[in-house]
Formats: structure tokens, sequence, C-alpha cells
């Protein structure tokens, strides 16, 4: 495969290293490590031990960090720590180093002037400052380094958030910021947004700006923390941590931080009167309630319950974060400019409350686009990517209705209900209805519109994320029927099969459709990609239908449907034309069971895949099982019961991957697998790999008539381990009959150890364990009580 031809040479980065040790810092090299970048991890020389303590203590707590910064835990041992007295050799060898120590100007300044003799002549220098000036940092560095210098802010965690700003100073090589971009782009898998040189850039100028105005006007509408995050949330598409569960999971010293951080370089905004900590904030940090990290801030745990600090009071009380019926009733209005019309027009405080934070969020965004963004796009990618909101400040606006909401907003601002008196920009009010249009987003610095980026990183990403009235190419359809969907997008002689159910659970109409599509493709088609249009890539099979066959005692209906279920994953496995999986985000039971018959999966690395089904009192029957017993029949011909401890543990247990690489790990992928860091750019791999694969002669795999099995003493040894479990009170009666079917099925049943038998004996043993199953009281009662309540059950 090879990327879109460039004018220029490629950045090639093969080494990077780290300064800062901290929490960004050691995450940062974390998540280039996941990306196969070799990397150094720099920090102080350590007072007493090893030389290289601090980053080595770092590197260690990282596999106790949650949400997990290492996609494998194992890769920890990959990071080289370091000290800057003993190691700056390191940097002579490094492509990228990125500076990530804390946010004061004058420490930067210093360890520039230490590195700068020891950086090779065609590294990239970027710092990872949250706000501090790029050009002012780059005044410390010596002539021949400035070109190759630019602010490169990851948000936090980095592995997780998709938003890296990008902040070039005067100087900067517009070579060094393409190939930058490329490599953020493609290798570390993120959506790369260019900000200009001002305090907190695009990000956190608008994020923290909105959380201020939000704890303005909780003080305003004498509103509680806990009604505050309920309206802040999902209900207005954000994220659950919503505002001052957010600010505990920053830390609250870190947020009154960034707010002296605004309010001592941005003394002449209109709004810096409210940079300032509510007294109720300054409270808690003298109290050293710093939020998460001290287990205690806005809320606390006690015992199993949460508490939110009630002001008045001056102490915690039970959580009950809900909204007033009537502003839930407008927030579930399904037009936008409906629901912004009568948020404003209500007189509960709630409404009033919401109306608020958005005028003075919508007024602050525009009164400064000019200023700190080239266009209106780089500020809703800023906010949606950094701070998870499903659509940014100016997307909100124009769904809600341009033109109307500008004319309340001028209204608030004349009859001084807004946070600043500054009018809105006249660009604001000239007619237009919006801010994203055909011709591209609106950029008030150059009074135009402009459209996309053309650098050529952009055209790996078939269907990159859309703005607010962006439409794609949906290719055109070669067959479909209710279940899925075969087409072509180009002409390269690729088919994409694409579910049509909810979370894209897989029902008789997905397995016909999967194998109608099958045939159809191996007549007019070179190769098949199985890739949802949208997250996940499946939650497994429709429980629902399952459950109802057998309460309505269907048990013939129900085997032919298992039946079907194993012929489809045989017909991916079989097909002329190779299939290809793209998977990201969870692929359960049949999902997995799917990738696992294909010829070659490409998974974005935030992909957890699992056979799940022990969960519900049941045992993958889509020929996992089977799949797994050929594959260590393979790994290990002369004793398969190797290859099968690891797999067992997995299916037994309902293991789900914490990531693509894990998956490796744990056996649900495989190595010649591949893993691909950009989700946007899933679809253009798997279309590469899947014409690739068709372009070396591709034929399936034959039919194997000769599988070496465990046998009874397989059996008989993952039981022994079972009885452990169960005496210590791990696994209940239940639990031990679904894994020795597990276990029987994995090692080929009750046959002598070494025997040979072949697929359909494997794939008839996964269906007599399943209906049997099925038929048992207790998985049914699993069954129902996942489907009612989205939690297993331990019976």
């Amino acid at each position: 495969m090879t990327a879109p031809s460039s004018s220029k040479p490629a950045l090639r980065i093969r080494k990077a290293a780290v300064l800062g040790a901290g929490v960004m810092g050691a995450q940062i090299a974390a998540h280039l490590t996941n990306a196969n970048v070799e990397t150094v991890l720099f920090d102080l020389p350590a007072k007493e031990g090893p030389k290289s303590g601090i980053a080595l203590k770092a590197i260690e707590n990282l596999k106790k960090l949650s949400p997990a910064p290492l996609a494998d835990s194992s890769r920890a041992a990959a990071i080289i720590p370091a000290n800057y007295d003993d190691d700056l050799q390191h940097l002579q060898d490094v492509d990228l180093v990125i500076e990530a120590i804390a946010e004061r100007m004058d420490w930067k300044l210093d360890l520039y002037k230490k590195i700068a003799p020891h950086v090779s002549k065609t590294a990239v220098l970027a710092s990872n400052t949250s706000g501090l000036s790029i050009n002012g940092l780059a005044e410390a560095l010596p002539e021949q380094l400035r070109h190759r210098f630019t602010g490169v802010h990851f948000f936090n965690p980095p592995r997780y958030m998709h938003l890296v700003e990008l902040i070039p100073t005067k100087l900067t090589d517009p070579g060094v910021l393409e190939g930058l971009e490329a490599f953020l782009t493609t290798t570390v898998g993120k959506g790369v947004v260019y900000a200009k040189d001002t305090p907190n850039f695009i990000g956190n100028r608008i994020g923290v700006f909105s959380m201020l105005a939000t704890m303005h006007h909780t003080e305003q509408f004498k509103l509680g923390f806990d009604t505050v995050d309920a309206l802040t949330g999902p209900a207005v598409g954000r994220p659950k941590s919503a505002t001052y569960r957010t600010a505990d999971v920053v830390g609250l010293d870190t947020m009154a931080h960034v707010i002296k951080t605004m309010a001592d370089t941005l003394a002449d905004d209109p709004w810096h009167a409210y940079f300032k900590a509510p007294a109720w904030l300054s409270g808690l940090i003298e109290q050293g309630a710093l939020g998460q990290k001290t287990g205690a801030g806005f809320y606390r745990k006690a015992g199993k319950d949460i508490v939110v600090l009630d002001v008045a009071k001056r102490d915690y009380r039970p959580s009950e974060q809900k909204a007033s019926d009537e502003v839930s009733a407008i927030l579930a209005i399904k037009d936008p400019a409906e629901k912004f019309g009568k948020l404003r027009a209500s007189s509960d405080p709630q409404a009033q409350f919401l109306w608020a934070t958005f005028r003075d969020l919508f007024h602050y965004t525009a009164y400064h686009l000019a200023d700190i963004a080239d266009t209106a796009r780089d500020v809703d990618f800023a906010i949606r990517w950094g701070y998870g909101w499903k659509l940014g400040p100016f997307e909100t606006w124009q769904a809600a209705g341009w033109q109307q909401v500008a004319g309340w907003i001028a209204e608030d601002i004349a009859a001084g209900k807004a946070m600043s008196k500054a009018p809105l920009p006249a660009w604001v009010t000239d007619g237009r209805n919006g801010v994203h249009g055909k011709s591209g987003s609106y950029s008030a610095a150059d009074k135009t519109d402009k459209p996309r980026s053309q650098h050529p990183v952009y055209q790996r990403q078939l269907f990159p994320d859309p703005i607010l009235g962006e439409k794609f190419d949906q290719g055109s359809t070669v067959w479909e029927n209710d279940g899925i969907r075969l087409w072509t997008l180009g002409d390269d002689g690729v088919g994409i099969i694409s579910f049509k159910t909810k979370m894209h659970t897989v029902n008789d109409q997905v397995l016909d459709g999967i194998q109608h599509a099958i045939g159809v493709a191996e007549e007019q088609l070179k190769a098949v990609v199985i890739w949802q249009t949208g997250e996940p890539f499946s939650a497994g099979a429709d429980l629902k239908g399952a459950l109802g066959l057998l309460q309505a005692g269907k048990f013939d209906d129900f085997r032919a449907m298992v039946a079907n279920f194993q012929r489809t994953s045989m017909r991916i496995k079989h097909a002329l034309v190779p299939v290809v999986s793209a998977v990201r985000g969870l692929a359960l039971g049949g999902g997995c069971e799917f990738q696992m018959h294909s010829a070659r999966t490409v998974a974005a690395l935030e992909s957890y895949i699992g056979l799940v089904e022990a969960g519900v009192g049941l045992l993958p029957a889509g020929g996992g099982l089977h799949e797994l017993a050929v594959r260590a029949a393979q790994a290990n011909p002369a004793d398969p019961f190797e290859a099968l401890k690891k797999v067992f543990e997995t299916v037994a247990m309902a293991k789900v991957s914490a990531s693509a690489l894990d998956a490796k790990q744990l056996g649900l992928l495989r190595d010649s697998d591949v893993v691909v860091f950009n989700p946007y750019e899933l679809l253009y791999v798997a279309k590469k790999v899947a014409l690739s694969l068709a372009d070396s002669g591709y034929r399936p795999p034959l039919y194997n008539r000769n599988v070496p099995v465990a046998g009874d003493v397989g059996t008989a040894t993952f039981k022994a381990s079972l009885a452990n479990l169960q005496a210590g009170y791990f696994a209940s009666e239940h639990d031990v009959a679904i894994a020795t079917r597990i276990a029987d099925t994995l090692c080929g049943g009750a046959i002598e150890r070494g025997s040979l038998v072949d697929e359909e004996w494997l794939l008839e043993l996964e269906r007599k364990h399943f209906v049997e199953l099925a038929q048992t009281e207790k998985t049914q009662a699993r069954i129902a009580h996942t489907m009612t309540t989205g939690k297993p059950l331990r019976n």
C-alpha cells in the first residue's frame, strides 16, 4: 500500500523523545509506543535510587491507570527511561522531540537551552503546552532549530481524545507541518486542527469559557451542581461527565490554573471579569478537595453512593441529577429551532439557565473566531474532538436557525442579559444562514468560505468525520435485503457489506443477506469488505429473536438459526473472493465470529472484541469455537492443548479486548491482522488489503478433514481448574456447566487425545452444546435479564 503521492519527501519518524514524565508526558509516550514508535521518556535525575527513577516510576504507573494509556500493557517495557544528566545523547538519533513539562515559560526555556546542542539537524521539536505562546517559546531556540519548532497540543487522555492542535510559529517550515500532520493523522490516529498562537489556543479557549459561563449561570439561577450536570451532559449531546464531573476528573487545581492563565493573558477580552474561579471552587481547592485524584471535589463517594456538594449547607448531600419535567420535554424535541425557541421562552430556571449558557457560548465564539482560528470548522472540530461534544458551538447554532438565534443574542446583549456588552461581529448578521455550507466553512479573518484541507493524507479518509450538512458519496448499491446492503465505492471492484440493523446485530435477514451477497461478489467483484457506516461493528446475535423462539418452544427453528449462523461464517471463510472485516468499536459474539472467519481483519485501535456468549449462559456457536480449535491445531499439531489454554480462559470468562492490540494477545485477532490507528482510515486500508489479497491470486483455505484435537484429556484438565474456581466461590454451578461445554467443544469432544476430526465434527459439537444450554431455565433467565437490564446475571 502506498500513501497518496506528494511532491515533498515524507517526514519519517522512527524514534521519538518525550521530555517530562508527568501525567501528559508519560501518556503521550505510551501512545507513541502503541503506534510502534520507539520512544525515550525523559525526566529530571532522581535524587535517590536509579538516576532515571522518575521516568521508570512513571512507566510503571502507566500499567495502573484507567482508562489504560497502553493498548497492550506489555508495551510499557518498550519505553526507554532517561534523565537529562546522563542520556541527552539519545536525542541525536531522534526524529521527533515532544516537550511536555509543567506550564512554566521559564522552565521550558531553560530546558530548550539544555537540549538544543544535542537535537539532530533534521528532528522536529514540539511543545505540548496547553496555552503558552509558541512564538515566545521559540525565542529560546538557536536559529537553526526555529523553523523545525511548533506547538503540538494533545488532549487528555492522549490515547482516547481525537484532537491534536498544531500551532505553528511565524517561522515554522510548512513542510515540517505537513509531515507532522500526516504522522499525527495516520500513525498516531488523531484529528489535527491548526490553531493560532493565542492563549489556550482553540479547544481550551472555547471549552474553558463554556465551563466558566456554566459556573456563572449555576450561581445566577441557584442550581445544584448535580442538576447542572443533568442538563449539560448527554441531554444536550455532551459526555456523561457533563460539567462538574469533568472538572473533578481534570482536577480542580488544574481548572483554576487554566482560568488564571486566561485572566493573566487575556486582559483585553470583553469577558475578562468572568475569568476568575468562583468562591466555592477556590474553597474546595483550599481544603485540598481537588476532585477525583483526592477522592473529593464537587462529588465524592460515600460508601456505594455518590454525594454532591451543597454550597448553601457547606456539606455533601445525595446526588439527584435530574432535569425538571418541563425541561426534559423541551430537550426531547427533535427540531433544534423549536427546542431553542422553547428554552428561551420558558420561565423554568433550568430552561433559562440552558439558554443563557448557549447564548454566551455562541456570542463568545463568534466574537473571537477571527483571532483564534482559521475557520469555523476548526472551532467545531476542536470542541467535538477535544471535549467530546456531538456538535460544535457553530454547528449547534446553525442547526437551531442562524439568523433567529443571532437576533435573540442581539436582543439579550441590548437588554444587558448577556455576560458581555460586546456587539456580535458584523459578519454574523450579513444575511448568512450559517458558517458551514457547500463551499466550505467561514473564515472570519479572511472573510470567505474555505474548503477542507487538500493535504494528501485526507485521501485516506473515504468517510471523514462530517461537519454539519456535509454529505459524502454513498456509493452504488449492488444488492440489498432488509438485513444488509452490498455496495461499491468507486470502480476498484471491492464490494462493501453494511448491516441495516440497530447496533448492527445479526438476525436471519443479515445471515441470509451475507450469504447471498458473497455469491453476488463471487460473480461480479474482486473482493468484499464488511464495514459499518458507524460504530459498532456488531453487537452480536439478536437475543430478542432467539429468546422468542426458545420461549415458544420452537427448538427446530432455533437449531436452524444456529446452523444458519455457522453456515454464514463458513461462507465468509470459504468465499472464492477474499472477505476482509473492517472492525471498529464493539465486535461481540457473532460480530467477533464473522471477523475470525474473514480472510483478514483490519481493526481500528479502539476495537473491543470478544466472544461474550458465556455471559448470557451460552457458548459461541457461529463457528467461533470451531475456528479456535482449528487455529490451535495449526499452531501446534503435536499438542493443540497448549494453544487452547489462553483462548479457553478468554471465552469462558467472556473477556472483551481493551484494544485491537489486546485482541491479538487474547487470541481473537491473528498476528497477520492489521491494526489502524485512525478510525476514519479504516475503510481505505481494508479495501487496499482486500485488493492486495485478490491481486495476489487469493484462494480460500481448504476444508480441513484432519484437525488434531486435545480430546477428553484436555477437557478433564480444564475441568480440574474449574473445580478450583467453584470451590473458591468465583464461579457458580451454571458458570462451570457452561465452561465445561466450551472446553468440550474446543477439545473436540469425548474422544482420545490426538484424534483427527473434520471441521463439521467441531461445528456439530458447537451446535449441540449451544442448543442444550439454551433450553436450560438458568440460561433463559440470563438472556432475559441481559435484555432487560443490559447487565449479566450470575445464577
